[in-house]
């Protein structure tokens, strides 16, 4: 990957996401309408029982391109997604590369049982399909879904999406080190404090255990985590 970023305000960006009264798109990588490329609409449903979305992060690639690989470390990048929400770092490296089509991303938090649509433009011979984002109260968990295959013209499919752990943080489950707008455990904002470094590598997420301010029975979850229909457009 070509370069790091540096690392956001945690709690800062999330509190200025928060702020914000309705999810926008931002353009996407490249210009609309070239030769070979098609629209695409996607339809991301938050399906957990207590647990919001950061902004989510979309993209078109070709298959050389994954946003992780289980069982190894996270980039830089997308540690700071997974433990910030902040998905510019990761977007400006996907932007950076020829391999990867369009990207879009969201502009507010995605509520349980709620759901937020985007379009993005792919080859839906060559390429593949990538979302993630954050999921709060967590310390390092992001919903994915990685290299999917897209649909073909006149098709739509619909997909499940789990959660996996970054690996980049311990899950200490405390409101310090956990960002976010408010949450009633924390009694206001959740803190912008790191936690300890994590496992080291990619995992399915566990959930929420419960060890400190965030009580299982209201915060745990079992995947998958969300839905995401894919249609082709045109």
């Amino acid at each position: 990957m070509p370069f790091p970023t540096p690392r956001f305000s945690r709690r800062l960006a999330l509190l200025a996401l928060a702020a914000s009264a309705a999810a926008g798109l931002v353009a996407p990588a490249q210009a609309m309408g070239p030769e070979g490329r098609w629209m695409y609409e996607v339809t991301i449903t938050n399906i957990t029982y207590n647990q919001r979305f950061t902004p989510l992060l979309l993209a078109t690639h070709k298959p050389d391109i994954q946003l992780f690989k289980l069982g190894e470390p996270a980039s830089p990048q997308l540690a700071t997604l997974a433990e910030e929400g902040n998905v510019a770092p990761l977007r400006a490296l996907l932007d950076s590369s020829p391999f990867v089509t369009a990207t879009a991303a969201g502009g507010a938090l995605l509520d349980p049982g709620k759901s937020v649509t985007f379009q993005i433009q792919a080859n839906p011979w060559r390429d593949r399909f990538s979302v993630a984002a954050m999921l709060i109260p967590t310390n390092d968990a992001f919903m994915a879904l990685n290299a999917v295959p897209l649909p073909l013209p006149g098709q739509s499919v619909t997909l499940t999406a789990v959660a996996y752990d970054s690996g980049s943080e311990v899950n200490d489950e405390l409101c310090a080190s956990i960002p976010g707008p408010f949450f009633t455990e924390c009694g206001g904002p959740g803190g912008g404090a790191r936690a300890g470094n994590g496992e080291g590598f990619v995992h399915v997420h566990r959930g929420m255990h419960g060890v400190a301010d965030f009580k299982s029975i209201a915060r745990d979850w079992r995947n998958p985590v969300a839905t995401v229909r894919i249609r082709f457009m045109r």
